[in-house]
Formats: structure tokens, C-alpha cells, sequence
């Protein structure tokens, strides 16, 4: 045999080892037979044509290493000349392992050679060549679909001794509990679906199988069924990080709206958020996703890094993210991390690592000399980031690394690993209305020590939401907002420009500034007046719920998905689509900071200094002349003003028609 690449000999490791092996287990084999590191093998086993990586209860780091081919059986051998199929010509019950070619009374006329010159060229251009026929078999049988019989999904579902399926004794699928093949039912004994495969032997022996083989199909099994649902995971989305908590696992939104359940959403009907009376929603789909019972009791019990699933109904394994067979998904509100410490009902997520005990322990907290050097809110930052560097801590004197798609932590110096886990701070139905309680009163104890700007009309003022304020034409304040936007607006007349006095929303505004004068020193923030156009219906959504780029839309794609903000007026009313005689635009206070040139990618500023924790305020078009600004977060801006205008071919059409009207009149 010719000298084997990583990516060969980690193939034939894993079909010689029941067709997977754990993450750990690959590093550290061929660590010692190639002398290579651990990043030499992750890229090794990047290659989806002969490797699938899933989340498994049971494995270190929940990461299995499952071999996977596109090689299959050809359907038409040999009945049919097919040399250029690309599949394999082999006989059925040889790779039943049921086979005997050389039978006196019955001599097999089917190919039972993997040398032949069209079987070499298929395993040659499918890097299996280095495989042998016991090997080969268990690629095939746990990734042709046609060998063996599959899992029935109707058996798993439903309370009947039989699940929902009509077939019962006459099913030609396999009537076992799906979490058991997956190793993670939480029912154990108490579990009424079947345990066992040799209850369903004879539909096994029915397909040739031996009863050695038999006995090995547990694993074939559940490496077929891992595989399959990756599959199927991959057809309805985006492709899921080994994470179960990755944002990009769930279809559509899954932010619930933090100002819904303060009760007053602006958005209403057109939010794009997720409308629900608790900060967590737990939902399984079923055709379409439907909210689970319990979802109080289930919060709970995902909140405990030590629980992998519930043994109750509804049963829920919180590792798979899977309900039987169906998908189950958490929807929350937003990360604590990115919004101001005095926003209630956020998610507080919490990392933790599992010690030698067997013990979680949150990062951060554990006392002596093996505290890790980061937190919760470190390892929080960094993961919402997307960050595909891992972040380097000490733990005892030894250095660590936290890789966040296998979800683990890695001893740089040893290569050993520890498990990770992400699960949220769990918060009552009835915690969350006090939280709500003593929110109102710390806003109005603020109202009354933080002062508003003076020239504020304070006349009429309501206590929550917002005012509009005609300014007069005479006023310097007028004049100010006008010069400012007829400096690149000259062939527009401006019909009115209004005051937004939003109490809540300054109060946020200058919170935000002064959490960035610390983070930069005490130094003065960058400030400036921006122009940002309005080209939707009503104003009021802004007066009310500020400029979010997520709500509000973008109106660039060039330097970041953020909301785009411009020096110059005639650049934000570029953003309307429509030649309207009456346009609206906002001048808004934003807090730019250090700011430095964006890319359409960025979804949020980028580091200052690789550490993924200290980043740029916001984004721009230019460092040296920037006309462009791009705010991630909307706690930076305070629109300030509301401008109406037109420009001068339509306002003396508009007036025009008024005229017209007076004289019909």
C-alpha cells in the first residue's frame, strides 16, 4: 500500500471503527502518526466528500466524525452495460457479507472484484482506494440509501404501541426508537418504542444480513440517520455550525421584540421581530413551527448546562435540538452583550466548561489559580462576532484555546479537550414582570436627575413616547438645520422641519456616549448631525423605536449591513425611489467614534487590535475624507430632526394646485 495523506488514512480509520469516531479520538490518532496539529487535521477533515461533522451526546466536545461517500451500488448491474455509470458493479450479497462466489453447487456470477479496471477507476476517483472490502462495506451500507431498510418515522410518532403507522407488523421499515439509534433518548427503560434490533430481525435477515452484521448495525444506524438529518438540514437553510445555538440554525426570524413585550411596540403588524409574551419561546416543527407545552419547565432544564435532553414529555434533546424526529427550535431576545445594562429583558447568555468532576463551571467564576482569564461576556462578545480566530485564555498556567463550531476548549500545549456549553440565565414569567417594575422606576427616577437639552419645549411633554415640535422659520435653530442641509440641496425648498423630543431615547443616547468615553479613555466621542432618508410610511415608527437598520432596512450594501448615514443631504435623498413631490428626511445626532473604512460583509465594525473584543465604533467610506457613516447599533443615533421638503419643480406644481383650488373655489 502506498503511503496513506491524512485524509486517507483518517477514512480508513474511521470504516475500520463502526464507520465514526469521536473528534478526539481522530486528533489523537493521527497526531501520533503523522505528527501533525490539530489544525493540520481540522483542515483534513473540512472535506465534505468524505467527512461529516455533527453534534453527539456521549462524545467529548459532543463532535462525531461520521465517513460519508457519494459512491453507490449500481442499480442496473448486471443486467445492463453501463461501464461509465461511475458506480460501483459489485454483487448485492457480497457486500451483505452473504455471498460465496466459489459455491460448487451455485457458483456467483457477479463481480465480487474491487481490482477490476471499472471499480479501480470509480474508488480510485473517489479517493477510496486504499480502502479493503470489510472497510468499503460500512462506507457503503451507512450511506446507500438502497442497502438497508430505513428508520420508520411514523413508528416514532404518536402514543400508540405502533406510533401513527398503518402498516404495523407488515411495515418494511425498521419499528425502533429513533433517539435510541441516536444514543440519546432520555427515557431509557421507560421508553415505549423498541430498544432493540432484534425485534426487527427478520426484516433485517430479509436483506441478507447475517446475524454478526445484525449485531453491528446499531452503529451503521445511527451514523445513517446522523447523515440523513444533516441532509435534510442542509435542504431547508443554510448549512448549521456544530453549535446548537448558532443564530443561522433556525428559518426566518428568531428575535423576539424586546419593545413588544414592554408593551408598545411602534412596529406592530410590520415588525420584523418576533411578537411573544416571554424573553424565550421553545417551538417544534410539524409542517410548520408550533409552540411546546410546558415552555417554562423546558427553559429550565435547558438552562442547566448539565441536562442533555428531557425525560418527560414533551421530550427534548437539547444537543440534537430535536423533538423524536422533528426539529426543535429557541427563539429569545437579543444578547445582553449588545444592548445597555439597564435594558431589561434581554438574554444573559452564560459559558461553561466542564471540569474534571464532571462539573460545569461558568467562565469566570471558578476560585484559585484555575479561574480562566475570560468571562461569560468575553467568550459572549466573541461568539456573536463570528469570529473564526479562537480566543487564547490561561487556565492554572496552561494556555487555551475555545474553537466555537466544535464547541470546544483545547489545551494548546497537551491537545487535550473539554466540552463547552452556551445556555441562557433563566429568568421566571414572574422575575421578568418584576424586572419590568423596577425598570419603570429606575426611567423614572432618571427622568427627573437627567436633564433634557434646554431649548427642549417641555410643554405638554408626555411622560412615555414622544413630541413633535414645529420650528419656526425665524428661529437660529431653523436656520441651522437649513444651512446644513441646502449646502448640497440648493433646488429644494423646505416645507417644515420638526423637533424630536423622544425623553427615552436621549436618555439611551447619552448613556451610550458615556459608555464610550470610558471605553476610549474619558476621551470626547466623535459626534455628528447626519442626514438619513426616510422613503417610508409613517415617521412615527423613528419618533417612537429610533433608526434600526434590522427594522428600517439598509440603504447601502458597500461598507456594512448597518444604517447608512451621509454627510451630505443629497446623498441620503439618492435613497428614494420615487419622484414624490413631498420627501421626508432625518438629521440625526450620531455618535460615530474611531471609525474605519467598511466592507460589505462587516456586521459589525472590525477589531481595533485582533482581539475581537475592542472594535471600531462604526464604519465609513473614506478614513481620510469620510462622506458615509455605518452604525450597527441604533443606541449611537438620536433623531433629532425631521425634515419635509420638495424640490422646486414640485413645490410650484404643488402650489400650483393650491391655487388652482382657491380659484375654483
Amino acid at each position: 500500500m502506498s503511503e496513506l495523506t491524512v485524509t486517507e488514512f483518517s477514512l480508513k480509520s474511521l470504516c475500520a471503527n463502526d464507520g465514526s469516531l469521536t473528534y478526539t479520538t481522530i486528533l489523537r490518532e493521527v497526531g501520533s502518526r503523522f505528527g501533525v496539529c490539530g489544525q493540520d487535521v481540522d483542515r483534513a477533515l473540512s472535506n465534505t466528500q468524505h467527512f461529516a461533522l455533527v453534534k453527539c451526546p456521549g462524545a467529548l466536545g459532543s463532535n462525531l466524525v461520521i465517513a460519508v461517500t457519494s459512491v453507490r451500488l449500481c442499480k442496473n448491474y448486471p443486467n445492463r452495460d453501463c461501464e461509465d455509470c461511475g458506480k460501483l458493479h459489485l454483487c448485492r450479497r457480497f457486500i451483505y457479507d452473504d455471498c460465496r462466489p466459489n459455491k460448487a453447487e451455485k457458483p456467483c456470477s457477479n463481480s465480487h472484484d474491487l481490482q477490476s479496471p471499472h471499480n479501480q477507476a470509480v474508488l480510485s476517483n473517489n479517493g477510496l482506494r486504499n480502502l479493503d472490502i470489510k472497510e468499503l462495506r460500512q462506507l457503503l451500507l451507512q450511506n446507500d440509501p438502497t442497502l438497508l431498510p430505513e428508520v420508520c418515522a411514523f413508528y416514532n410518532k404518536g402514543n400508540a404501541p405502533y406510533g401513527s403507522c398503518n402498516y404495523k407488523q407488515n411495515c418494511k421499515k425498521l419499528h425502533i426508537c429513533l433517539q435510541f439509534v441516536l444514543e440519546a433518548c432520555a427515557l431509557g427503560d421507560q421508553c415505549e418504542r423498541s430498544h432493540s434490533f432484534l425485534e426487527s430481525r427478520i426484516l433485517l435477515e430479509n436483506c441478507r444480513l447475517n446475524i454478526e452484521m445484525i449485531c453491528d448495525v446499531p452503529s451503521v444506524y445511527r451514523n445513517i440517520c446522523e447523515i440523513r438529518r444533516r441532509e435534510a438540514d442542509k435542504a431547508k437553510g443554510p448549512s448549521p455550525s456544530l453549535s446548537p445555538n448558532n443564530p443561522s440554525n433556525n428559518v426566518g426570524s428568531e428575535e423576539i421584540c424586546l419593545f413588544f413585550l414592554r408593551k408598545h411596540c411602534s412596529f406592530k403588524d410590520r415588525c420584523k421581530l418576533v411578537h411573544f409574551n416571554l424573553p424565550y419561546r421553545w417551538q417544534v416543527y410539524e409542517g410548520g413551527w408550533i409552540d411546546l407545552p410546558d415552555m417554562e419547565q423546558i427553559e429550565k432544564d435547558y438552562c442547566d448546562p448539565k441536562i442533555v435532553g428531557r425525560a418527560v414529555p414533551p421530550a427534548v434533546n437539547f444537543i440534537t435540538m430535536t423533538n423524536h424526529l422533528n426539529r426543535v427550535r429557541r427563539l429569545s431576545t437579543v444578547s445582553s452583550v449588545t444592548k445597555p445594562q439597564h435594558y431589561t429583558l434581554t438574554t444573559e447568555w452564560l459559558w461553561y466548561w466542564q471540569a474534571d468532576t464532571g462539573e460545569w463551571i461558568e467562565y469566570g467564576k471558578q476560585q484559585g489559580s484555575d479561574t480562566p482569564s475570560v468571562t461569560s461576556n468575553d467568550l459572549e462578545n466573541l461568539y456573536l462576532a463570528d469570529s473564526k480566530e479562537n480566543v487564547i485564555f490561561m487556565i492554572g498556567g496552561y494556555h487555551y484555546t475555545v474553537d466555537f463550531e466544535a464547541m470546544i476548549q483545547r489545551n494548546l500545549l497537551l491537545e487535550t479537550c473539554r466540552e463547552i456549553r452556551r445556555r441562557p440565565r433563566f429568568i421566571t414569567e414572574q422575575e421578568m414582570e418584576r424586572q419590568m417594575y423596577r425598570n419603570d422606576k429606575v426611567k423614572a427616577d432618571a427622568a427627573q436627575s437627567k436633564p433634557v437639552p434646554a431649548h427642549w419645549d417641555m410643554s405638554a411633554q408626555p411622560t412615555t413616547g414622544y413630541k413633535l415640535v414645529l420650528l419656526p422659520k425665524s428661529s437660529e435653530e431653523y436656520k441651522r438645520v437649513q444651512a446644513l442641509f441646502q449646502r448640497t440641496m440648493r433646488n429644494n425648498v423646505i416645507q417644515k422641519i420638526e423637533r424630536i423630543q423622544n425623553q427615552a431615547l436621549w436618555e439611551v443616547f447619552q448613556w451610550q456616549k458615556e459608555q464610550m468615553m470610558k471605553k476610549n479613555g474619558g476621551k470626547e466621542v466623535v459626534e455628528k448631525h447626519l442626514f438619513y432618508g426616510w422613503n417610508s410610511s409613517p415617521i412615527t415608527s423613528v419618533c417612537e423605536g429610533n433608526i434600526d437598520w434590522r427594522t428600517c432596512g439598509t440603504h447601502g450594501e458597500g461598507y456594512g449591513k448597518g444604517s447608512y448615514f451621509a454627510r451630505d443631504a443629497s446623498y441620503a435623498d439618492n435613497y428614494f425611489s420615487t419622484n414624490s413631490a413631498t420627501k421626508t428626511m432625518i438629521l440625526a445626532r450620531v455618535l460615530v467614534g474611531q471609525f474605519f473604512k467598511g466592507r460589505a460583509d462587516y456586521c459589525r465594525p472590525p477589531s481595533k487590535d485582533a482581539t475581537h473584543t475592542n472594535l471600531y465604533d462604526s464604519c465609513t467610506d473614506n478614513d481620510a475624507n469620510p462622506s458615509i457613516f455605518v452604525i450597527f447599533e441604533k443606541h449611537q443615533i438620536y433623531p433629532e430632526y425631521v425634515i419635509e421638503y420638495s424640490n422646486k419643480v414640485g413645490f410650484f406644481q404643488w402650489m400650483l394646485g393650491v391655487f388652482s383650488g382657491q380659484s375654483a373655489k
